[in-house]
């Protein structure tokens, strides 16, 4: 039964957005304490502030258009008055660090038991739709969720303080509610409520709706609805998931077997109406299918409108029946969600493929993606968070996860992890405890626990191991075989626990690729020797189907067969591919790069990347320089070791080399053997990065006809140590960065501050603030001097199209380096020390006004101070920019001769460096 009772009389003024709303609840206490005072959730005010905890996840996210947004576009609760039953006002505030969480103040404590009527008035402003679909759009259409004010659930003797971050995880208290609409003409309305009387509606435009035992229910409002009703004797779907390929028929025959399908394997839905909305879909889409536009989709048209339906229909109803903490206990809801997924593939698609129909075209036969079956993929999008050490304990809170891991990988580890355990019990155990976890949730308010202990109860095994390594840690699970030895009639071989994680895993042995027997192995902590009847078997291989979320596949087999030479062998695949573990795999790309002197510069690429990182990555790539005529190219070899419980993450250690021309007819050659220590806070959350560098560059430069080499910068050797400490988000970003070179004769040393500030007004200040310093110096040459206005990059570090020009074109290309100045000033370098200050704020959207100012020193002569300033085009931020010179020392540039010449610019057109920018708000 409901704990609340909630009755609401709601009118809407379109033009403003407003709900005007009179509520009354009826408080019951159920617990067995006494209150003080009670909680109500109001989460659309949570959209009121840019520093509210919303406003700074969308922050954190890199959100742009929150904080962009007009005040009157964002949502928010005003005018609240709240009465008690004898109409006297009752005190409330928000709550410190909660502004979307109400506490009331009660005149006299409620006994357990006792009932308290609140009387409440207030406005909710509807948001802009844009933020999280949820709101109002351009065409006046609505989709409302969390726009009223409910009483909090109560658990472990305290209100639930759970702030909006858009998680689709409020944590209400069970109530029955009735509401009452009222609309303007124009318009109509629907909710998954129960509908009331049409009489009402059809004359005065009021809409009424009831609903018991409700813990939320979803509201849309629109002109022309699209919707459309589905019933069966299970339940009512209204949907208007788009499919425009299908007809009604098909849609309607889909929906019915998935409805089927899920009260079959869950239970009976205890509501009339379920809404599938296009937009639930949306905000938490099938990945892989959303990325791919529907010309080129592999896959048939009703499975594409099954999938999207079946992943946003079990989505609705475990949101809408488990009476769970949907943040602290989330791997049950994304575990049950998931597993039925893959348990639904498993049992009408079983030979589809997770490419499709592309799995049919001989071309791509030899590629890996192609290849493994569609429920694979849940491991490979788990396991690329794993192999970046960025995987989170799935038993841990929602709102803690990064966006990858709360979206994608976390949801695809619950259900791998229920599949791992349905595969170890066998007997259909997990469907079986998900429907009567599910039965149990209709009766009682629930949590893990519950959960666990209907698993538990299906084996006599214990399931500790379950619960403590693959729910609530990030432990891996690495398994190789070792020694191995053969007789005529058996095979002895050594199982090596890698890690020390002890929890089962399967032994498989396969005869021309099929499964001759299956072992699970429990309880190997350590080595452990098995032995098994020959029965002319070809391998024996760990955890054969990826039944197991392992680290590393690649080392899990080994070939029975006499003279195998390798484990695996090799295969080219062109471009890109998934990770194979049965082959050592090189993938080659064209490429093609541009700098003034080598010209257009196709080449080959052979390297190892996969889209998993691996420990060890090779990557060669050979080009050929048009203009010169000859043979460049670089390499990189890297060691990766992650360290999975430490504050230094992250060990690479990498030999790079490069061979290009700097100059006319004059080549250079790089060689950096390099160590980088990587840093992270306990809160993956935190967008902070700390990092050591320790390199040795070893340049050689040719001389030609135009380049006059001196005998210290023909060939040199550079220590260069760096420590980096940045934090990133949208609205503010600092950094800390320091760095160290030592060589036979100079040894100098720089510090460089960076802040940038978008503020509630949404202008943005950058500055940036650079101070360095010679510790000595023994050349006359300012081959190794600090640059003013331009880098003077002997480490060719940057990435400059014309590094050796001092006139035309390629000359005015500009990189935040040193000085970091615009202008062009008749000293182009420091020799003893530079300090400079670079500041810019916006104007006007992407237009800036910048100034820079500083002081160096040469030898021989005295401090000299220089500034300048002008316009920049800040079009994406370190990426492309355009600078506008307009007065410095040297006086007025604007209409000087060759002004052209003086503007500058910013340009990055690495596709990795660029792709950052859309993966940030991922990882």
């Amino acid at each position: 039964m409901a704990q609340h009772e909630l009755y609401l009389n709601v009118e809407l003024h379109p033009t403003s957005k407003k709900l005007f709303v009179q509520q009354e609840i009826v408080f019951k206490n159920t617990t067995k304490q006494v209150l003080q005072s009670l909680i109500l959730n109001d989460w659309n005010h949570a959209y009121s502030d840019k520093n509210t905890p919303l406003g700074r996840r969308f922050s954190d996210e890199f959100v742009r258009n929150f904080h962009l947004a007009k005040d009157d576009e964002r949502g928010k609760t005003s005018d609240l008055t709240i009465l008690d039953s004898e109409s006297l006002f009752l005190d409330w505030n928000r709550v410190e660090k909660h502004p979307d969480l109400i506490e009331v103040k009660l005149r006299k404590p409620l006994p357990p038991g006792d009932n308290i009527v609140l009387k409440l008035t207030y406005i909710s402003y509807i948001p802009k739709d844009k933020f999280t679909k949820f709101g109002h759009n351009d065409s006046g259409d609505m989709y409302l969720k969390n726009w009223f004010l409910t009483p909090a659930r109560y658990e472990n003797n305290d209100f639930v303080r759970y702030s909006n971050l858009n998680l689709d995880d409020i944590p209400n208290a069970q109530f029955d509610i009735q509401l009452k609409l009222k609309l303007p003409k124009n318009l109509k309305s629907f909710s998954d409520l129960n509908s009331g009387s049409l009489s009402e509606e059809e004359i005065h435009n009021v809409y009424t709706y009831s609903g018991e035992n409700r813990n939320d229910f979803n509201l849309f409002i629109s002109q022309t609805l699209d919707f459309n009703s589905y019933k069966n004797s299970i339940v009512n779907v209204i949907t208007n998931l788009k499919e425009n390929r299908l007809s009604s028929i098909q849609k309607a025959v889909v929906i019915d077997r998935i409805v089927h399908y899920v009260d079959t394997t869950i239970g009976n839905y205890p509501f009339e109406k379920i809404t599938v909305s296009q937009v639930d879909y949306e905000r938490n889409p099938f990945y892989g299918l959303n990325q791919l536009p529907s010309f080129i989709s592999p896959f048939p048209d009703e499975f594409i409108f099954e999938l999207k339906f079946l992943k946003t229909y079990l989505n609705n109803f475990l949101q809408n029946t488990l009476q769970i903490n949907h943040r602290s206990d989330s791997w049950v809801h994304d575990g049950i969600q998931v597993y039925l997924m893959m348990h639904y593939i498993d049992e009408n698609y079983p030979e589809m493929k997770m490419m499709g129909n592309i799995s049919k075209m001989k071309l791509l036969k030899s590629y890996n993606l192609t290849n493994v079956d569609f429920n694979e993929q849940y491991s490979y999008f788990y396991m690329l968070m794993a192999r970046k050490n960025l995987d989170q304990p799935i038993g841990d809170s929602k709102s803690s996860f990064i966006k990858f891991n709360e979206q994608i990988a976390g949801k695809y580890r619950a259900g791998l992890s229920l599949k791992y355990l349905d595969n170890f019990l066998g007997n259909n155990s997990v469907n079986q405890s998900i429907a009567e976890f599910y039965a149990l949730n209709l009766e009682k308010q629930t949590d893990r626990c519950d959960f666990e202990d209907v698993l538990q109860e299906k084996t006599r095994k214990s399931l500790d191991w379950f619960f403590k390594t693959i729910i609530n840690s990030r432990d891996l699970i690495d398994y190789k075989f070792k020694d191995l030895k053969k007789s005529k009639d058996s095979v002895e071989i050594t199982l090596k626990n890698k890690t020390g994680i002890t929890v089962p895993i399967p032994v498989y042995g396969i005869k021309d690729s099929k499964v001759v027997f299956k072992d699970w192995i429990e309880n190997v902590s350590t080595d452990t020797v098995l032995v098994y009847p020959r029965n002319d078997i070809d391998k024996l291989v760990i955890n054969y189907k990826n039944e197991v979320p392992e680290y590393n596949l690649r080392n899990n087999w080994k070939s029975t067969k006499p003279f195998v030479i390798t484990n695996r062998p090799v295969k080219f695949n062109f471009m890109k591919d998934l990770e194979d573990p049965f082959y050592n795999q090189i993938l080659y790309v064209p490429t093609v790069s541009y700098n003034l002197y080598d010209g257009l510069t196709p080449g080959l690429r052979f390297h190892n990347k996969t889209i998993l990182d691996k420990p060890f990555i090779f990557d060669v790539n050979p080009a050929y320089s048009s203009l010169t005529h000859s043979l460049v190219g670089n390499f990189s070899l890297v060691h990766l070791h992650n360290r999975r419980e430490h504050n230094l993450y992250q060990m690479r250690f990498s030999l790079n080399g490069s061979f290009f021309h700097y100059a006319p007819d004059a080549s250079y050659m790089k060689l950096t053997p390099m160590a980088i220590l990587r840093m992270r806070p306990s809160n993956f959350r935190d967008n902070r990065k700390e990092f050591f560098v320790f390199r040795n560059i070893f340049v050689n430069r040719e001389q030609n006809n135009y380049t006059i080499l001196q005998p210290d910068n023909d060939s040199y050797s550079i220590f260069n140590a760096k420590y980096i400490n940045s934090r990133t988000e949208l609205r503010d970003h600092f950094s800390v960065k320091t760095d160290l070179q030592l060589a036979s004769i100079f040894g100098k040393s720089t510090i460089e501050l960076e802040y940038r500030n978008l503020f509630d007004n949404n202008r943005q200040l950058n500055v940036r603030f650079f101070a360095g310093s010679f510790l000595y110096r023994n050349t006359n040459s300012d081959f190794y001097s600090f640059g003013i206005s331009q880098a003077n990059d002997y480490l060719f570090d940057y990435n400059l199209y014309g590094r050796s020009e001092t006139t035309g074109f390629f000359s005015q290309q500009y990189v935040v380096a040193e000085g970091g100045f615009k202008s062009r000033f008749d000293d182009s370098f420091a020799n003893q020390w530079i300090t400079s200050i670079n500041s810019s704020i916006n104007i006007w959207n992407w237009i800036e006004v910048y100034g820079d100012a500083g002081v160096y020193k040469n030898k021989y002569f005295s401090e000299k101070f220089i500034y300048n300033s002008g316009i920049r085009l800040n079009l994406v931020t370190d990426y492309f920019e355009v600078y506008f010179p307009v007065h410095s020392t040297s006086g007025w540039e604007i209409g000087q001769k060759n002004y052209q010449e003086r503007v500058r610019f910013m340009i990055t057109l690495s596709p990795e460096i660029l792709v950052g920018l859309f993966t940030r708000k991922w990882f």
